[in-house]
């Protein structure tokens, strides 16, 4: 009953009193902008000196939140450098290689960034007809992706397809489950605690939904709030979920973000997502554009982000170049990642935990660093299964960056005239 807060709880049964009103919170500075409305705390009121002073460019009227309350991510990353590949949509790692999806192509680099293996006609034994593979993940000696015919935004004859990791071959096919709502296949990865695939949606993001790693079969799904916008790739590390969002309005020189989904709710029916970081041109990206897949490398402590520039995106298709651009540019940008297993903060070797998302069948179970924020408490009673078995586009003018690698450039450019939407 305190007085100072702004929900108030009446003492009689199941009535419940509060107030809320969506949050503009800046994070990062005026350019960085979330709407939140899961807060609940009497933190303030946006004033026309807010706005004066460039704390509410957009003159809205409402609550701000303290720094105390923002959000932040757990963990902290620094851009290592930046590797040019062949495939514009997946990244996955097994510790000592990048496998890389295009659209309709496999890619193997080793850790320097040099092409070692290649599949150009992954579809050949594919039962369903497809034209195109998201992201990506990797376990036990096998490549996971999902497969799609992908048209007008949507996508059909949906599956997941597992390649041999080292011949790049098919080995097996899962069966896409057409009741369970999910109407396109942007991205996979392997959760090793409940030994499940994770499959995201690009057209439509309340939901990732869970198949059984070693037989395929149909799992569950989860419901993530808020809605992430344009999902595009997902990892699982120490855990957690991680998923990527082409959220970012290149044209506006928005940026893509990270966004968490944690571990201790992913057995639940809902749970609510929390944002980890924000791709930020020059900090992070090299220009501008479209994010794509994302894995992580337990064995280096790394997070492998892929990204496009260059080449304009509408409804999920690659069209125009863009202004400074003759090529669109597809990039692994590997971060450097400092946690509390970690000592690279201190200039340490990291540390040497057990079990690896990456590795073979018997993996450990990884810690999640998020032990204060747990999400949702809605616990599922019957959509997903308890049963485990180990595991855009850019946007320029002027001349690009072409970043090699090892090397990242940081100069950002003015931003073109039309909108990425997702590839």
């Amino acid at each position: 009953e305190n007085t100072n807060q702004a929900m108030k709880v009446y003492r009689f049964p199941f009535l419940l009193a509060a107030t809320a009103e969506s949050v503009r919170v800046l994070r990062g500075g005026p350019s960085s902008k979330f709407t939140m409305h899961e807060y609940l705390f009497n933190d303030g009121v946006l004033t026309d000196d807010d706005t004066n002073n460039n704390n509410n460019k957009d003159g809205i009227k409402g609550r701000k939140l303290d720094s105390e309350h923002q959000p932040i991510g757990y963990r902290k990353y620094e851009l290592k450098e930046v590797i040019e590949v062949e495939g514009r949509q997946g990244i996955s790692t097994n510790g000592t290689h990048y496998f890389n999806s295009g659209s309709t192509a496999l890619y193997t680099y080793d850790l320097e960034g040099n092409l070692t293996a290649m599949n150009e006609n992954p579809f050949d034994d594919v039962e369903k007809s497809v034209n195109h593979l998201g992201d990506i993940g990797y376990y036990n000696g096998e490549i996971y992706t999902g497969l799609e015919w992908f048209e007008d935004g949507r996508g059909y004859n949906i599956q997941i397809v597992l390649y041999d990791s080292e011949t790049l071959d098919v080995t097996r096919t899962f069966p896409w489950n057409a009741d369970s709502g999910q109407v396109e296949c942007s991205a996979v990865t392997v959760d090793t605690d409940h030994g499940l695939v994770w499959m995201t949606d690009w057209s439509n993001g309340n939901y990732i939904y869970s198949y059984n790693v070693i037989d395929g079969s149909y799992n569950g799904k989860l419901h993530l709030r808020a809605t992430p916008e344009m999902t595009q790739g997902i990892a699982f590390y120490k855990g957690d979920l991680y998923i990527t969002a082409d959220d970012g309005d290149a044209d506006r020189r928005e940026h893509d973000n990270l966004w968490q989904i944690p571990g201790g709710t992913l057995l639940n029916s809902a749970t609510i997502i929390r944002h980890e970081l924000e791709f930020t041109v020059s900090d992070s990206f090299v220009d501008f554009g479209e994010i794509e897949g994302v894995d992580f490398n337990k064995d280096t402590n790394e997070m492998l982000v892929l990204a496009n520039r260059g080449r304009q995106i509408v409804l999920g298709t690659p069209k125009d170049l863009y202004p400074g651009y003759d090529r669109e540019i597809s990039e692994i940008y590997v971060f450097r990642i400092m946690d509390e297993d970690s000592a690279a903060e201190t200039g340490g070797e990291p540390s040497d935990n057990t079990g690896s998302e990456t590795g073979d069948e018997t993996t450990g179970i990884f810690e999640s660093t998020n032990t204060t924020d747990s999400g949702s408490s809605d616990n599922t009673d019957g959509e997903t299964n308890t049963e485990a078995s180990g595991s855009t586009d850019s946007e320029t003018s002027g001349e690009p960056s072409k970043a090699p690698s090892k090397s990242p450039s940081r100069a950002p450019h003015e931003s073109p005239s039309k909108s990425p939407s997702k590839a």
